[in-house]
């Protein structure tokens, strides 16, 4: 169906609703699109339709490298031989430690096509000391049989580590290298004495494609089981309900990370599934970063542009001032995605604005639900809505179960050809992670836009795992709480933890911002400045006249005086707090939050 608003072929929502026992059940009435069975399918699909097509470009100097389709195949073939002559397979990971590259996309695809799986990982891992405690858990967990970066100098310190010793190391550029690499040319010659077709033939579905960490925001990081079939099935579905992806080949400027399933996977098999060009953004929404993306948007502008709620509110700043970029982003535009949480409105009114003022119609705006051990979408928006905060209904062949509280909201767990089958070396958390009907309890929870039309859709609502109990019984959803504080102490704060579990008040930890803080008047770990305290007092003195129960309060909290640590995971690669590592290396901390004489707290 033409959509008149955005010009674009849609598929409506359209959902049906079963009433179980204690449980609703929501599914698709879309029928899914045809399932390949492994990515290099859609590599010898394009070489054939569309060979001098872009498939993936980086910046090169001041211009860029570009790769074609017809290469893309030549090059994943002979790297893939090269592979199977080392007698790499299922069991003999390779482990990626630097970002985004066309090499890396290369390696990948390469050892995808050989049946290897690749392991890639925040590159903060390898290059921040600190973080090399990560590292290490993961070389220690998955034992991989090569690792790759891109400039051997820039990751010398990670490369010393004894746990590679016996590790192939290849290199992109050698130079500076501590020890033996092998140059990635290397593995672009290929190797004549492999038979490459046995060697492919032997991939399917069920072969292990990647191993995804998560971010370890709750406990230690899990590797994911993610495989040919789960990511091929998850663009199948999503090509269905947006049958323009199919119509002309998509194309982004992306700088989403490819350890994170949402760039990884989502972002970038989606233009191989469609024949489209992926060019790499070298920046990203940072004050030193931001400055690349704005040149490459005009340089390369796309179909489609994903990105997290900071990256468009960076870009509609500098988009009101910035004609050129306008211009560009908003020229070929179908699609604006974001994910990672919600949109302001005023960013989506204004993109809404600049849209209509340069092509005259809207772009489809949207989101979705996903989790990495769902590879990653299952629920999404794929009918314009006109709002943000909605992340939409179950994608074809997808069931999505709800358990619904007596706060009008539903755990949500899903099951579907997209969904994992357990963890890299953990038995006890893979059973754990699925109910007694098969579907993967997701630790999440959500609530209808209509509680009498479920084809409006869905809205997140904070981690049922998050949530906690007061000494008197009464349930927290500390998820939504922590959003709700974020937002009546902006300007104040970087961060908060929500505390009270087993208390019988609700507190606060609060991480600072620097240029808020007044002298350096510490006392073990905590903060003591007037002013600050008195201005964050204030603040919580509103919220808390303005709240509706003891469960919805915040009564008491401390000011800590050092940030999250990434040395011992207090934060995540996504840059998210691991609440439990906080709650367990400041617990003296949490102490004085609850001691009504300690000089740090602020009572409300």
């Amino acid at each position: 169906m033409k959509d008149q608003i955005t010009g674009l072929e849609l598929v409506p929502h359209s959902v049906r609703l079963d009433r179980r026992d204690g449980s609703l059940e929501m599914r698709s009435n879309v029928a899914c699109d045809p399932v390949v069975a492994h990515t290099g399918v859609w590599v010898h699909q394009w070489a054939e339709a569309a060979p001098e097509r872009t498939a993936i470009a980086e910046r090169s100097g001041e211009g860029w490298r570009e790769v074609s389709y017809a290469a893309l195949l030549e090059q994943v073939q002979a790297i893939a031989a090269s592979l199977a002559a080392r007698g790499l397979g299922q069991d003999t990971p390779i482990v990626v430690m630097s970002g985004n590259g066309v090499d890396h996309a290369l390696l990948s695809l390469g050892a995808q096509y050989a049946g290897v799986p690749v392991v890639p990982l925040a590159e903060q891992y390898s290059l921040i000391t600190e973080a090399h405690a990560r590292l290490v858990y993961v070389l220690n967990k998955v034992k991989p049989a090569m690792a790759f970066v891109d400039d051997a100098g820039r990751y010398a310190e990670a490369l010393k580590r004894p746990e590679l010793a016996n590790v192939e190391v290849v290199a992109s550029i050698t130079e500076g290298a501590p020890r033996a690499v092998t140059p990635f040319a290397e593995l672009l010659k290929g190797d004549s004495g492999v038979d490459l077709a046995a060697v492919h033939a032997k991939v399917g579905p069920d072969t292990l494609a990647k191993i995804l960490f998560t971010s370890g925001s709750s406990s230690d990081p899990k590797g994911v089981l993610t495989s040919q079939g789960m990511m091929c099935a998850n663009q199948a579905q999503m090509a269905a309900v947006m049958p323009f992806l199919k119509e002309r080949p998509p194309s982004i400027t992306d700088w989403l990370p490819w350890n994170h399933v949402f760039g990884g996977s989502h972002n970038s098999y989606m233009m191989l599934a469609n024949g489209g060009s992926l060019y790499i953004d070298n920046g990203k929404p940072t004050k030193s970063g931001f400055k690349h993306t704005v040149q490459n948007i005009i340089d390369r502008p796309g179909t489609l542009s994903f990105n997290v709620p900071v990256g468009f509110a960076m870009l509609v700043h500098e988009m009101e001032t910035n004609t050129a970029l306008r211009e560009a982003y908003f020229r070929d535009l179908d699609l604006i995605f974001y994910a990672g949480a919600s949109l302001p409105q005023d960013v989506w009114t204004r993109l809404e604005e600049m849209a209509m003022e340069v092509r005259g119609r809207l772009p489809l705006m949207i989101s979705s639900w996903g989790m990495t051990e769902t590879a990653p979408a299952t629920i999404m928006v794929h009918e314009p809505i006109g709002r943000s905060g909605v992340i939409g209904v179950p994608l074809p062949d997808t069931t999505v179960k709800l358990i619904p509280d007596d706060e009008m909201r539903c755990e949500l767990r899903v099951k579907g050809p997209n969904v994992m089958k357990g963890y890299w070396g953990d038995e006890v958390k893979s059973k754990e992670a699925f109910d007694e009907e098969g579907f993967l309890i997701t630790g999440d929870a959500v609530k209808f836009v209509h509680s009498d039309d479920a084809e409006r859709g869905l809205t997140f609502d904070g981690r049922v795992s998050e949530d906690f109990k007061l000494l008197t019984g009464t349930w927290v959803q500390a998820g939504k709480l922590r959003l709700e504080a974020l937002e009546g102490l902006r300007g104040l704060v970087q961060d908060v933890v929500i505390c009270g579990h087993d208390r019988d008040q609700i507190g606060l930890f609060i991480f600072p911002r620097p240029d808020h803080v007044h002298g350096d008047n510490t006392s073990e770990g905590a903060v003591i400045d007037p002013v600050l305290q008195a201005e964050l007092e204030e603040r919580l003195r509103a919220m808390a006249s303005a709240a509706t129960g003891s469960a919805k309060r915040i009564s008491r909290a401390i000011i800590l005086a050092e940030p999250p640590s990434v040395k011992d995971a207090e934060i995540t690669d996504k840059g998210s707090l691991n609440v439990r590592k906080i709650m367990t290396r400041r617990a003296d901390l949490l102490e004085r939050l609850y001691d009504n004489e300690d000089p740090a707290l602020i009572r409300v």
